[in-house]
């Protein structure tokens, strides 16, 4: 088309697609294209704040690598990872949260009742919970894939100090749906903020900060495999989390257990405990197929 405008190009633009296209795909880019130029008209952008916003763009794509996803992670700064998750969650099932850049694939299998603290200094965590389905069925056999930071806030994959499956373990529930084990709490952390991520914070005024919190990918063949996060509720930055990622049922009292009252059996720590120590339950409800 000759005559391409300002008001026509989004129609235009449709106007290319061949006939064979994906309805869906057609759909998708459409919407795109349309926000995005309207966006630049609204904004009436400028050729210069467009070559920025390519700049920090290409050096997104230049800063990941596969233990650091910033493209991940500008997603998630921006709310976009958690706004798919909210549209896509069941109002019967456990909210999903985002899974962030730090995930590891190739978790080793761990028994009911492991320990993640191994020698790190910390208060000691005793988690426990049960899988289930949105009608408060046991859902045994299904997969729980934990992690989290180490206590000096680095996941395993931005730590040379530490195993590449520091603090991550892959667990299945067992005839009653249950799983567990112990570790250290986790805590509060910054996201990585020396590349374009950090660029896009300091430009809006905004901090690094994410609530301490334990990350769960939940799967079981013919339910709708959760990903999510567990925050407790005395966490500074609960009310401010840099992406987005609190829900409330995603918030749990880390409970005080007394000195002398770890139970003596199921876990790996099993009669080494002797000090006071926190204790978590959290249940994940799966919604089926």
């Amino acid at each position: 088309m000759r005559s391409v405008t300002a008001d026509n190009i989004s129609d235009t633009f449709l106007g290319y697609f061949g006939d064979e296209t994906d309805p869906r795909v057609k759909e998708l880019m459409g919407s795109l294209a349309k926000h995005l130029h309207d966006f630049v008209k609204e904004t009436k952008l400028t050729h210069d704040e467009w070559r920025k916003a390519l700049e920090l763009l290409k050096w997104t794509g230049d800063i990941t690598t596969p233990e650091r996803n910033e493209f991940v992670l500008l997603s998630d700064v921006l709310g976009i990872s958690s706004l798919v998750d909210m549209i896509n969650s069941s109002p019967d099932a456990t909210s999903s949260s985002v899974l962030g850049p730090f995930h590891v694939t190739g978790a080793p299998p761990m028994d009911l009742g492991a320990d993640f603290k191994r020698d790190y200094d910390g208060e000691v965590v005793l988690v426990e919970g049960f899988v289930k389905d949105t009608t408060g069925k046991a859902l045994a056999g299904a997969t729980v894939d934990i992690w989290q930071t180490a206590p000096n806030g680095l996941y395993s994959s931005q730590d040379e100090e530490q195993d590449i499956h520091s603090f991550h373990g892959m667990f299945t529930t067992d005839q009653e749906g249950r799983y567990s084990f112990t570790t250290v709490r986790p805590v509060s952390y910054t996201v990585p903020s020396d590349g374009p991520v950090g660029v896009l914070l300091n430009a809006t005024g905004r901090h690094p900060w994410r609530p301490s919190h334990l990350h769960y990918i939940v799967s079981m063949p013919g339910y709708q495999s959760l990903v999510t996060e567990v925050f407790p509720n005395d966490d500074p930055y609960l009310d401010q989390d840099t992406v987005f990622g609190v829900r409330e049922d995603l918030v749990i009292a880390y409970q005080p257990q007394a000195a002398g009252t770890f139970p003596k059996q199921g876990f790996e720590l099993s009669g080494k405990v002797s000090d006071a120590f926190t204790k978590i339950e959290f249940d994940a409800i799966l919604k089926p197929i």
